[in-house]
């Protein structure tokens, strides 16, 4: 079984994700947005180490390997004060992909999150399309909320959307 473990992004770590997770091959059908610069990442990994009060990114490691990363952002649903969750996102270098890393870094991503903010509710969204990553959520505890559709613009056309989430209580 895959050790799968999520620590702090290092400087090295974005030299992978920029040759491994920025382009069309790496990203995939889901999750390509057309090019972008690194340079956000880095300046952010100086000034914040890409962990701020609301949001972050990790590092996912497989049995000590560079695997992927994985992100969260702040939500609102309502007053910010009270009425916010964290919504989740992840790649996973594509020779790595199928061995169950997404579904254990998304479940170690989620009891991160709880064991350190007080939010009860995170999500997570992923392409109606997208088989494999709506198994890795459901696996990962995620219950499946709905549709979303036409949310996502991507490749010159609306996307629908599954939605996900999971409670504290879950």
């Amino acid at each position: 079984m895959i050790q799968v473990t999520l620590r702090p992004v290092v400087e090295s770590d974005l030299t992978v994700f920029d040759r491994e997770l920025h382009s069309p091959e790496g990203r995939g059908d889901f999750q390509w947005f057309g090019y972008r610069s690194g340079l956000h990442d880095r300046r952010a990994l100086e000034a914040n180490g890409l962990l701020t009060d609301d949001g972050g990114t990790l590092t996912v490691c497989a049995d000590g390997e560079v695997a992927g990363r994985v992100q969260w952002g702040k939500a609102i649903w309502g007053p910010p004060a009270t009425s916010w969750c964290w919504t989740i996102g992840i790649l996973i270098r594509p020779a790595l992909q199928g061995r169950g890393i997404g579904t254990e870094a998304q479940r170690g991503l989620a009891r991160y999150l709880f064991d350190h903010s007080w939010a009860n509710r995170i999500e997570a969204s992923t392409d109606i399309r997208n088989i494999a990553e709506r198994k890795a959520l459901e696996k990962a505890g995620f219950t499946r909320e709905g549709v979303l559709r036409g949310a996502l613009w991507r490749g010159g056309q609306w996307h629908d959307q599954v939605l996900y989430s999971l409670l504290r209580a879950d």
